[in-house]
């Protein structure tokens, strides 16, 4: 599946089904941190998609129950002043993980080819180039220790002004509506397209694309955590070794 129109985005989980798996999926997950960590494996995972379309929560259940010393989220925005006067790429070199850790970008690096293509922040010659720079990027990190999955979540228009307005009237949650987030909805259709010809020009083996169905969060949370644990599983196997459970319980040594 590359492309969005391809989602079926009416996926649902049920609550009582979604709790049993969330729990199952973090202790695997949890597992698997372990694992990397042990044999110095560092794991990065990318997260894009459209505003509301449930990131940070997916990002939240993921770590939920990991070792907090072994991640960072990077939370990426515009870049700053003194960020401007290197290449763009520079900023997300010096976010990478050590070999053994896991670094989970909240935006990313393709950017370039989202918002600042659409917005004019990047003349066309320097995005339509961009994805050339970014598939070399991304083969040199799997190419070494680490393994690399990016997720796009996505959200239909009406699902997205149902939480716009359920975050207007929230004042816990009024901070995540910003001016830009209207501004962007204006263009839903353009980062739709631009997004769609992203995934098929970067979606490779080694740094596949992920397009999740975001419009009932339980589905979208279990789908992230699932997909990100078979695919470490089939990239430590790549590397001739097997996700074992490092975990012994009282069961375990009876």
């Amino acid at each position: 599946m590359n492309k969005i129109s391809e989602l079926d985005l009416q996926s649902t989980l049920d609550k009582k089904i979604y709790k049993k798996k969330l729990k199952d999926l973090q202790y695997e997950m949890l597992n698997a941190q372990q694992f990397l960590f042990n044999n110095k494996i560092g794991l990065i995972l990318v997260f894009e998609g459209m505003d509301a379309s449930g990131k940070g929560g997916t990002i939240r259940r993921l770590t939920e129950h990991i070792d907090p010393r072994g991640y960072i989220v990077h939370p990426i925005s515009a870049p700053q002043v003194h960020e401007l006067r290197y290449n763009y790429m520079h900023r997300f070199w010096r976010k990478l993980p050590q070999h053994g850790q896991i670094a989970i970008f909240d935006r990313s690096w393709y950017g370039r080819v989202l918002v600042e293509r659409i917005e004019g922040y990047a003349k066309e010659h320097e995005w339509k180039r961009a994805y050339d720079e970014i598939n070399h990027f991304e083969k040199q990190l799997t190419a070494e220790e680490y393994i690399l999955i990016k997720f796009w979540l996505h959200v239909d228009k009406d699902e997205q002004l149902k939480r716009f307005n359920e975050r207007a009237a929230d004042p816990y949650k009024s901070w995540k509506l910003t001016d830009e987030d209207w501004r962007n909805r204006e263009k839903f259709e353009l980062y739709e397209d631009a997004a769609d010809e992203m995934f098929s020009k970067t979606d490779s083996e080694n740094a596949p694309w992920i397009l999740v169905p975001g419009n009932d969060k339980l589905f979208a949370r279990i789908n992230v955590l699932e997909e990100t644990i078979a695919h470490i599983e089939r990239e430590v196997a790549r590397r001739g070794l097997q996700l074992t459970n490092i975990f012994t319980t009282s069961e375990d040594s009876e």
